[in-house]
């Protein structure tokens, strides 16, 4: 979409997070449910990584990635939750340029960190799965720590260009970010210049994260599901189904809520939609990340009673 360039293009530092303006008789019903959904994925989150940490019988490649997966969780959604609690709890909504880039630089990194460490799990569980045999040796600890490392760093690099690009744009007098935190979109609907560029590099980077990882991720399930069907015992098949059945669901929910919010042109954008797919994206999958993966798993329920003894 092409933009003149306006006259009253200004030099600015600070923007104003519109956040749920439009609902001022929800601010503290809303602030409320926010905090016990923060807290419940900090609690959730935090007590899965220190189940893992604490018990040496979870020190498995399986685990150590879901360890890596709750740390992520509680980044990225620390990333938004505590400002928006702030904002809507004073209703002071001002926050400068250099913060605004860097939530968007922060919240792009763990999103695009989630892309590839799901796909390596999916990698992990297709190893586990189709070469049982062989499993400790495709998934040893040094393997185990090139990945997460390739992982942290690739989605580290990822966000580099979107952020450069947002943060060189021309923006109008009109500072008003509509949604509750910064985000590619919203950013680029206040530029007074051409934003085709950003647009093209927002698709193309996306592109190739989404659909690499994607691809791993599909890749992996095709090879488990033949050879899940391959098994002859009906209990074979059920035991092994199991064992990547949260990892499946986990999958399914974050493709779902991630390509609902950024498979759109921005010219569609519409800020009620876009906030609350954000708001799916960013609390559901923190929220039932701790439950699928520990609400049926023997290991970790044996996990916890240990723990309880100590406590």
């Amino acid at each position: 979409m092409y933009k003149v360039t306006a006259r009253n293009e200004s030099h600015v530092t600070q923007f104003t997070v519109l956040c749920f303006s439009d609902l001022p008789h929800l601010q503290v019903p809303l602030f409320i449910i926010f905090l016990i959904i923060y807290l419940n994925i900090i609690f959730g989150n935090t007590a899965v990584l220190f189940a893992i940490v604490s018990d040496s019988h979870l020190h498995t490649p399986m685990y150590i990635f879901l360890s890596n997966l709750s740390v992520l969780d509680i980044s990225y959604t620390s990333t938004i939750l505590p400002n928006l609690l702030y904002m809507l709890s004073t209703q002071r909504k001002i926050i400068s340029l250099a913060s605004c880039i860097t939530q968007m630089y922060f919240f792009l990194f763990f999103a695009c960190t989630e892309f590839f460490l799901l796909a390596v799990m999916a990698y992990d569980r297709y190893a586990a799965i189709c070469y049982p045999l062989h499993y400790a040796i495709i998934m040893s600890k040094e393997r185990c720590t090139l990945f997460l490392a390739g992982t942290w760093i690739a989605a580290a690099l990822e966000p580099v260009l979107h952020t450069v690009f947002i943060a060189n744009l021309p923006f109008c007098s009109s500072r008003q970010v509509n949604h509750f935190f910064c985000d590619i979109s919203p950013l680029v609907k206040l530029s007074c210049n051409n934003t085709i560029h950003v647009e093209i590099a927002t698709y193309v980077l996306g592109a190739v994260v989404g659909l690499s990882a994607f691809t791993l991720t599909l890749s992996s399930y095709v090879f488990i599901i033949n050879t899940i069907l391959n098994i002859k015992s009906a209990e074979g098949r059920q035991k092994a189904f199991f064992t990547c059945a949260s990892h499946l669901i986990s999958v399914i929910i974050f493709y779902g809520t991630s390509l609902s919010l950024h498979v759109r042109p921005t010219a569609t954008y519409a800020p009620m939609q876009d906030k609350l797919f954000s708001l799916l994206y960013i609390i559901l999958i923190p929220v039932l990340n701790p439950l699928i993966y520990t609400i049926k798993n023997k290991q970790f329920k044996k996990a916890f009673k240990r723990l309880s003894r100590f406590l």
